[in-house]
């Protein structure tokens, strides 16, 4: 790569390579540029190059006149809602989410909390390749004053409140669960620990200091889990929570130490929430099946977004939905914020858990049972229309749907395929009853493709 990965809602690339400081300064700026008078908060997610990128977000920001509240390392969702107190203009949170030790990025918030949509990004990051002079003021160095940055003391309080009172906290205190909380050395145990101990959780807390040595690879999957789950039932832990670094999603692991997965999350706080609030429900199209199937059994619309947390949220917002998120672990509740939130999936799972005096394990197991699996398929961008419409052709007994690339339906399964944004290779995601009938798809799938 030359150059960082660039989608509407922020950036991410290696450090002293694709992403340098004066790469994250100009982006700042071509964001604080379109954005609203006042503050702009600035939150990193423990990764070691985070202080150094802050620093040069802010002084770049500063050179355009802009005063910054300078957060230090907080989670993702945190940013949203320390943004909205503040009453801040917006807000960049430092961080690569699920990418490798060497990656760093860039995540963008509107005023109103929430990861800005596709629209506001679109025009960001036409202002950073652009680079006009008019909006890229360097020269205005002397606006600068050590009163420019406000230092945030007190970064989880409010956050904690917003979780606590979307749960009943005494009766999950009553439990005295044994949880185990893996935050692998990301922003999530700074809150992660509070929230917990609020909730009178017995807590044992991994990788709790927030200084990127991560001590596994970042994204919370089974494979890089394997040392997690062994620590879930060597603890007699009931509950097992796993955050990536900048702790948007969660990952879920039983009292025996068996991974759940992300998919869980979403349809295990959906079901939850659905049993004391009914009302819309979206997911992306890449999420799976099961919150879909929670939603009809208990009679509400069900709503799938484009692939994106900005997307999801928009469709939340039109549809006045009670909860939402991504199949990756990414729960969003309206209560809260319209941001992916670990947070809130932990505290609903254990609300949940105390409300029904029922195991994880078996929350999970009462769901839909399906299985996923995730491909990519080589192609050259421009042969992508003629891909999707040679899958269409040969799967006409499905329901086709274009909201983002081609999905394909059927009662039991599912397959999406779409083109990336940043490589010449399309992904193709297929659901079904069993991993062997999810495989065959992608496989078929790959054969058209490649015959196009």
């Amino acid at each position: 790569m030359t150059e960082p990965i660039i989608t509407v809602s922020g950036l991410r690339g290696i450090v002293g390579e694709t992403l340098t400081p004066e790469v994250a300064a100009r982006y700042a700026i071509a964001f604080a540029a379109g954005a609203p008078p006042g503050e702009i908060l600035v939150g990193r997610d423990g990764r070691r190059s985070g202080k150094m990128l802050s620093l040069s977000i802010q002084a770049g920001l500063h050179a355009l006149g802009r005063r910054t509240i300078d957060a230090g390392v907080i989670a993702t969702p945190t940013a949203g809602i320390l943004l909205r107190d503040f009453h801040a203009a917006g807000a960049i949170q430092i961080t690569a989410s699920h990418n490798p030790t060497p990656y760093n990025g860039m995540k963008l918030f509107s005023a109103e909390g929430r990861v800005i949509p596709a629209g506001p990004g679109r025009e960001v990051l036409e202002r950073y390749r652009t680079g006009a002079p008019a909006w890229l003021p360097y020269a205005s160095l002397a606006l600068w004053q050590p009163s420019s940055t406000q230092r945030c003391n007190d970064t989880t309080t409010a956050h904690l409140l917003a979780v606590l009172a979307t749960v009943d906290a005494e009766r999950i205190r009553q439990c005295r669960f044994r949880v185990v909380l893996d935050s692998n050395h990301g922003a999530g145990g700074i809150l992660g620990r509070r929230l917990l101990d609020e909730l009178g959780c017995l807590v044992t807390l991994l990788g709790e200091q927030p200084n990127g040595r991560f001590a596994h690879p970042a994204e919370p999957t089974a494979e890089n889990l394997a040392g997690v789950l062994k620590s879930v039932a060597e603890h007699e832990a009931e509950i097992g929570f796993c955050q990536d670094p900048d702790a948007d999603r969660l990952a879920v692991i039983d009292h025996s130490g068996r991974y759940l997965g992300e998919e869980y999350t979403l349809a295990m706080c959906v079901d939850h929430v659905l049993r004391r609030q009914k009302g819309p429900v979206v997911a992306n199209c890449a999420s799976s099946r099961m919150s879909q199937d929670i939603a009809q059994r208990y009679g509400v619309p069900y709503f799938r977004s484009a692939v994106g947390e900005a997307n999801v949220a928009d469709a939340m917002i039109a549809q006045g939905a009670v909860f939402g998120g991504e199949g990756n672990g990414g729960p969003i509740d309206p209560r809260v914020g319209y941001v992916r939130d670990s947070f809130v999936g932990m505290a609903l799972l254990l609300d949940a858990m105390a409300a029904r005096e029922t195991p994880i394990g078996q929350l999970a197991d009462e769901l839909p049972r399906y299985e996923i699996v995730k491909t990519k398929i080589s192609l050259p961008p421009e042969k992508l229309p003629a891909a999707l419409n040679a899958l269409e052709k040969h799967f006409s007994d499905a329901t086709a749907d274009r909201l983002d690339g081609l999905r394909l339906d059927w009662p039991d399964r599912w397959l999406l395929v779409r083109g990336s944004n940043t490589e010449p290779i399309v992904r193709a995601i297929a659901e079904a009853p069993t991993a062997a009938e999810a495989a065959r798809l992608c496989e078929v799938a790959a054969r058209i493709i490649d015959s196009t």
